[in-house]
């Protein structure tokens, strides 16, 4: 049985962020105003967990239909959501594909993305990949890498709502 460690007692570094791990701000404000749907992959029903902090909190604060996904999560829930084995069992295609596996895991859920025909691959802060980066913006979704979800969201919040309004 592996045990997963936490992100921050991994004894890891995070990458820092790059300009290119990243679309500008016009582009995120776009996505993140267009979407309607994101799939967190690797969401943990595990209250103590990042991936469960940021999980609900896209459900409670953001109007986005939110899907669980996480193959051994079994029948367990989060605030009524059940979980979801992998991508292609979605009943929607997912505009954004959010990603809390590490960065080794990343090119099978990268491959889901494109096979599901996601519009987005999102990978969470700390998570970098550039060949499955690549593949994805070849396959026309568009890619961020480490970056959080929830504090890009903040940060474009009132850019992302009058978008989204107009």
């Amino acid at each position: 049985m592996s045990v997963e460690i936490p992100f921050e007692h991994a004894g890891e570094a995070c990458p820092a962020p790059a300009s290119g791990h990243a679309p500008g701000d016009e582009e995120l404000v776009e996505l993140l105003a267009t979407a309607r749907t994101v799939a967190v992959v690797g969401a943990s029903p595990s209250d103590h967990r990042t991936s469960y902090g940021i999980a609900t909190w896209l459900m409670g604060r953001t109007p986005y239909e939110i899907y669980l996904v996480n193959p051994r999560a079994g029948e367990q829930e989060i605030r009524g959501h059940g979980f979801y084995d992998s991508l292609d069992q979605l009943p929607v295609v997912p505009d954004i594909v959010d990603v809390f596996r590490r960065s080794e895991h990343v090119p099978p859920v990268a491959d889901e993305a494109i096979a599901a025909g996601a519009g987005a691959l999102w990978l969470q802060l700390g998570v970098v990949h550039d060949a499955s980066a690549a593949q994805a913006t070849a396959a026309g979704l568009t890619v961020v890498q480490n970056r959080c979800i929830k504090v890009e969201y903040e940060r474009l919040r009132d850019r992302i709502e009058a978008a989204r309004d107009a």
